[in-house]
């Protein structure tokens, strides 16, 4: 794989520390998608590590915190910082005040501690057990069924088809139609300028389009005398979801195929990435498959599936010097705090073996921590087991493309070869 990329970054760094502090706006999608942020986070988490920006139209002001302790003391700090999606919600864009999608995820206790309750059930120790073997099958199908000595996608063959066919176990969606999964997940996080969708008006016709069907799921599944362990029986038989407005579950839904398809999706290709960008860290799991476990935290810290989440002050506060004023849009930058070499020691490197890797900001902290994390570092470790068994290489043929996107963090395509099976 060329490495023509080391010149766009040191001119993403040149231009990051010549540009004034005042004029930064790092929610910027194409940075991300060239891969070009990290030498704007780096200097925020230096010299202005809770930053005010004036931002732009799809964003409006908003304050950046961009180190790990921060990060950590908003996200744990829910009676101040609020997700409520009707005062904007957990993604820094701004979108259409009449069509506000309400989730678990963006709403404050106690509802929001309700409605998680009723599908936690799909990610209980039991459950997860049950899981486990469907999960090494798919996988093992999967790998088996990739072309030997030729280019491929890996994230459409592989990353995008383990967990959409997950996704559609989880809600006992439709198997041939599994790939709508997919495509509800990508419109869902996407603007018009990401070329997914066409305009706003296209992105909520197809978000209508996904409640009429779930819709149609829903109602074939209430009436059931013996609701069914998938997560729209959940939702249609639970206390505190059966009674949703049609909005809600379709808040509750997206919540659900984007939190189960994204961070895997992309922690799955950016594993592979990370890898073949560190020789030396292959080499040492090739050595030693107990390093599996540890090396999928490292994967999912260094990937940073979701870049940022954000939150509304109801309340004015005070932090690192700063003062937050009350309504303002308050974005943690996770994808900066896992890079904070002040708590993670050489934040930047990829080290499988690192001590403590799942002290990472990943999946988040506090009362909206990840409901499926111990769900996606399962499948990732199924993956690497199988990977490991069956392939004594595999090669990435070029830098991958990367989404244009300030919240999703992940690759629209990763090309690569497998020279041969073991």
């Amino acid at each position: 794989m060329s490495d023509g990329s080391v010149d766009l970054k040191e001119a993403a760094r040149a231009t990051a520390y010549s540009i004034p502090l005042e004029d930064y706006h790092v929610a910027n999608p194409a940075l991300f998608q060239a891969d070009a942020m990290w030498p704007y986070f780096e200097r925020l988490r230096k010299e202005d590590p809770v930053h005010y920006s004036k931002g732009d139209e799809d964003t409006g002001p908003y304050w950046s915190i961009t180190r790990y302790n921060d990060i950590m003391t908003v996200d744990t700090t829910h009676q101040v910082f609020s997700s409520d999606a009707h005062l904007g919600g957990i993604t820094i864009r701004n979108f259409d005040e009449d069509f506000v999608l309400p989730m678990f995820i963006a709403m404050d206790p106690p509802k929001h501690d309700i409605q998680r309750k009723t599908v936690s059930p799909i990610v209980s120790p039991q459950n997860l057990a049950r899981l486990e073997g469907i999960i090494r099958e798919r996988a093992g199908q999967i790998l088996d069924a990739l072309p030997i000595d030729e280019p491929f996608d890996w994230v459409d063959r592989v990353s995008i088809e383990l967990t959409t066919q997950m996704l559609a176990t989880l809600f006992d969606f439709p198997w041939e139609e599994r790939r709508k999964l997919t495509r509800w997940s990508d419109v869902a996080t996407a603007s018009p300028e990401s070329g997914i969708v066409e305009s706003e008006d296209a992105r909520r016709a197809e978000l209508l389009e996904c409640l009429g069907y779930f819709t149609n799921l829903w109602n074939e599944r209430v009436n059931q005398t013996e609701p069914g362990s998938d997560l729209i029986s959940m939702l249609a038989h639970g206390e505190a979801t059966r009674d949703m407005p049609p909005m809600e579950y379709l808040g509750n839904v997206i919540l659900l195929i984007v939190g189960g398809n994204d961070t895997t999706r992309n922690s799955i290709t950016g594993g592979l990435y990370a890898l073949s960008k560190n020789p030396a860290e292959e080499a040492k799991l090739r050595a030693d498959h107990s390093l599996i476990p540890n090396m999928v935290s490292e994967i999912i810290r260094w990937q940073t599936p979701l870049a940022h989440m954000r939150r509304t002050a109801l309340e004015d506060y005070e932090l690192a010097g700063k003062t937050i004023k009350k309504g303002d849009k308050v974005v943690m930058w996770y994808v900066s705090g896992n890079r904070d070499d002040t708590v993670i020691e050489d934040a930047d490197a990829f080290i499988i073996d690192r001590p403590q890797a799942r002290r990472h900001l990943s999946f988040g902290f506090g009362i909206h921590r990840c409901v499926g994390n111990r769900l996606a570092e399962m499948q990732l470790k199924i993956v690497w087991e199988e990977v490991l068994k069956r392939f004594p290489r595999i090669e990435v043929l070029e830098e991958p493309k990367r989404v244009f996107s300030t919240f999703v963090k992940g690759y629209e395509r990763m090309m690569v070869r497998i020279p041969e099976r073991n």
